[in-house]
């Protein structure tokens, strides 16, 4: 096992059991931080130890005891904390579980703000150094550093607690959980901020921290749904761009390509999503990116049965975006002319939404209206938010023979 995979295994389970120890977030994370950096010098020259997990917790704690050791007026608080660290060296497994959700839960209290739940679930829980979140947000480090700095002082000053909670607040916080890790990965599968099209760190934040979630809390359908959302969509990543970055459309990617691994997991996950309850939003979305890596080829894509996932969808959300989703899936079983019919409610509440417009340039297209097509292709093109969605469209945009 290398030193990364054995760190980024154990990072979230020493930051909790050290803040259930010291009540102290802060703490915690620096005492973690120095055991890993004395674990790196002495595991590179010497053989790693049978349990490095225990061996990171008990010297993640005596760095922790000797930051307390260095404060003044701490005694009576130094020797409780040491009869605790002595009682709870061994920590058992169900207690760990309660002890990284809870960490897990805190990073992403109501009482933050989403840009901060977002900082901090990478940092606390993942392990990103504040350096990688930046870039990863395209902020220079020290605005991250100070945007972290400020959600850790928030909770030190509203008393945010890192402890387990009743089932009525688990299903309630979970939600929020479930947002950030699917904004970690949207960020990544269709990048917002940058000109590459796909941001392949933070999916593969997203997949770990939705497969951590899962062993946490196993018996939750919308976290299966959310884990095989991630891979069933995550599977296609090697051709959803070409060598120049370029976007490459659905219908054009190399199936061979996708990940046979990731579309097992992802039925598995979405099988057990199932087994737990009906289905949310996480869960339909994950039955339609199913139903398109199942396909063995783009024809053979059952359409019909896509735009009714999305009519179940509509019933929960009423979401534009997603009524939008069904109306490409309606122009591929009914024909591009009901495709764009079935835009018309939505046009003017998403005019000036990139995808809206690119996916009627699309279909004005399949229909030979050039014009009309040129005309949609201008209007995505003005609305792109990203060099590499303006690239593809404008080569998109050539491609049509304009008429004077």
């Amino acid at each position: 096992m290398s030193l990364e995979s054995v760190f980024r295994a154990e990072w979230p389970r020493v930051v909790a059991i050290l803040v259930r120890d010291f009540g102290d977030l802060q703490l915690a994370e620096d005492a973690t931080q120095e055991a890993f950096v004395e674990a790196s010098s002495r595991w590179e020259d010497a053989t790693m130890p049978d349990r490095p997990g225990a061996w990171l917790t008990t010297t993640a704690r005596r760095k922790a005891l000797d930051r307390i050791r260095r404060q003044t007026n701490y005694d009576a608080k130094l020797a409780e904390l040491e009869a605790k660290s002595r009682h709870a060296a061994e920590v058992a497994s169900t207690a760990l579980i309660d002890e990284q959700l809870s960490l897990v839960l805190g990073c992403c209290h109501p009482a933050l703000d989403l840009d901060a739940q977002v900082a901090l679930t990478l940092r606390i829980v993942a392990g990103l150094t504040t350096a990688e979140i930046a870039n990863a947000f395209l902020v220079d480090e020290s605005t991250m550093s100070k945007r972290i700095s400020r959600a850790k002082s928030k909770i030190r000053h509203a008393h945010i607690p890192f402890r387990p909670v009743d089932q009525s607040v688990l299903s309630e916080r979970l939600a929020a959980v479930h947002h950030v890790i699917y904004l970690i990965f949207t960020e990544g599968h269709t990048s917002t901020s940058q000109g590459e099209l796909v941001r392949g760190d933070l999916c593969d934040e997203a997949t770990w921290l939705s497969g951590l979630l899962a062993h946490l809390v196993p018996d939750d359908s919308e976290t299966h749904a959310l884990c095989a959302l991630i891979q069933l969509t995550d599977l296609r990543r090697a051709t959803r761009s070409d060598a120049e970055g370029l976007p490459v459309l659905l219908e054009d990617q190399d199936r061979s390509l996708w990940d046979p691994g990731k579309l097992a997991s992802g039925l598995a996950a979405l099988g057990r999503a199932t087994d737990f309850g009906p289905l949310g939003l996480y869960g339909l979305q994950a039955m339609v990116a199913g139903l398109h890596s199942a396909a063995p080829s783009f024809a053979a894509t059952d359409w019909g049965r896509i735009v009714r996932v999305y009519d179940h969808m509509l019933c929960l959300s009423g979401s534009s975006i997603v009524e939008l989703n069904r109306a490409v899936a309606v122009s591929y079983a009914q024909g591009p002319r009901a495709g764009l019919q079935a835009m018309e409610p939505i046009a003017g509440e998403l005019d000036g939404y990139v995808y809206l417009h690119s996916a009627r340039a699309e279909l004005l297209s399949r229909l030979e209206d050039v014009d009309g097509a040129a005309r949609e292709f201008d209007r995505a093109i003005a609305s792109a938010t990203t060099s590499a969605q303006q690239d593809w469209l404008t080569a998109r945009r050539t491609k049509l023979s304009v008429k004077d």
